[in-house]
């Protein structure tokens, strides 16, 4: 019987401690950094739709809530439900004290990867969002930098830093200012992160699009050109879902969430940007693969026919599908139709992912995605998607990081 390999996880969660700020900030200024208080929690839904809204001090259950300027923000329990059955799955929010020790400790954070064989795992924002989007809205420009610091001093030093190198740092920058991103970039490249989060659609928070005439992101674009450092889009990360209509039922912008992944990853292979940026790597998490074929076949029609008059970037000399090779990379647990589709888009583009503590995880039970996954490709394939391509995509040490006594 094949052994299943152990993987590596290039999208998981973080579900920040209730002490981050307050222990990385400068002490001048965790007053009015991000900081948990206790109250009550109403939890409604908005007429006619299906998104929660949650009135802090009303009647309902006494829960842990963010607090920063004007934001007042609980966890919802879909976003740290490990441990919990489906039926069980709720938007109403979750306490840290009944959550999972994993989704905010990484002691038990490795633990839990020890449970699933999962090697190793990089792990995307919760409070501030997929693309730190809280700290590009705030107000003051000057806490929020100091925020956006902070976290990533918490994430390198303290998340990521005891683990062996099995917990593998993401960063934040700051999305209002390209060359304080840059400066952010090189500051933590030089520290051994070679990942950050950014949002796929940038222009969906009043941002210039990576379209910009102007270059508006080349400072950006260039340090992470310049460092190796991957760009990593995670779905929901450009603050706007699709759906179909006000009253279509939540399952339904679930379905389509891909679609964001499918507009941002035209916007990159058009753009010009791969072009300009020779060294750039993109990543498209949590979005899964089976659509990109089609779109990788559309955009390089279009090149062909349309681009005397599609308003083209004319540094754009190859088509669009031929910068795709080892430098964008599509992310994936639960997607066959992918799997069975790896070649159409270049296998080695391929990566995986456990989305733990979130609904759709397929923790603690990763092997038996792996043993499908096993069932479509032969072996040597099958380590390549669930770990070798992520160490080629991350430049990660190859070598074996599994405890020396896995538990499984």
């Amino acid at each position: 019987m094949q052994e299943m390999p152990w993987v590596i996880s290039v999208d998981d969660h973080v579900v920040e401690p209730p002490h981050v700020w307050q222990r990385w900030l400068p002490a001048s200024l965790r007053e009015r950094g991000p900081h948990v208080v206790q109250d009550t929690c109403e939890t409604s839904f908005a007429p006619g739709s299906n998104v929660a809204m949650y009135k802090k001090g009303g009647p309902g259950p006494l829960v842990d809530w963010w607090i920063y300027e004007d934001l007042q923000k609980p966890t919802p329990q879909v976003m740290a439900c490990a441990g919990f059955p489906p039926e069980a799955l709720t938007l109403a929010p979750i306490a840290f004290d009944a959550m999972r020790p994993g989704c905010h400790d990484p002691r038990a954070r490795l633990a839990d990867m020890d449970l699933n064989r999962t090697e190793r795992s990089l792990c995307f924002p919760s409070f501030p969002r997929f693309a730190g989007q809280a700290f590009c809205e705030a107000k003051d420009k000057p806490l929020a930098l100091a925020c956006v610091r902070a976290y990533n001093d918490w994430m390198i030093e303290e998340w990521c830093g005891d683990s062996g190198g099995r917990l593998i740092p993401l960063c934040l920058i700051p999305l209002w200012d390209p060359a304080l991103a840059a400066a952010e970039i090189r500051r933590n490249a030089a520290r051994g992160c070679r990942a950050v989060a950014f949002t796929e659609l940038p222009a969906n928070l009043g941002l210039p699009s990576i379209h910009d005439a102007k270059g508006h992101w080349d400072p950006f674009l260039a340090a992470c050109d310049e460092t190796g450092t991957v760009v990593c889009m995670h779905i929901g990360s450009g603050s706007k879902f699709l759906t179909t209509s006000g009253d279509a039922p939540q399952g339904v912008g679930i379905a389509l969430t891909n679609l964001n992944a499918t507009m941002s990853m035209a916007d990159w292979l058009l753009s010009g940007v791969l072009a300009r940026f020779p060294l750039l790597k993109i990543a498209f998490s949590e979005s899964q693969v089976g659509w990109m074929p089609f779109l990788l076949e559309r955009v390089d029609t279009l090149f062909v026919k349309s681009k005397a008059w599609a308003g083209l970037d004319p540094r754009m000399t190859e088509l669009p599908s031929s910068y795709v090779k080892g430098r964008v990379f599509g992310c994936f647990f639960d997607d066959m139709i992918g799997v069975d589709l790896r070649h159409r888009i270049g296998i080695e583009q391929l990566v995986f992912e456990t989305d733990y503590p979130h609904q759709d995880s397929t923790w603690p039970h990763t092997d038996r995605t792996v043993a499908q996954i096993a069932k479509r490709v032969p072996a040597n394939e099958l380590e390549m998607l669930v770990r070798t391509n992520a160490i080629a995509m991350l430049d990660l040490d190859p070598k074996d990081l599994r405890p020396t006594r896995p538990n499984r």
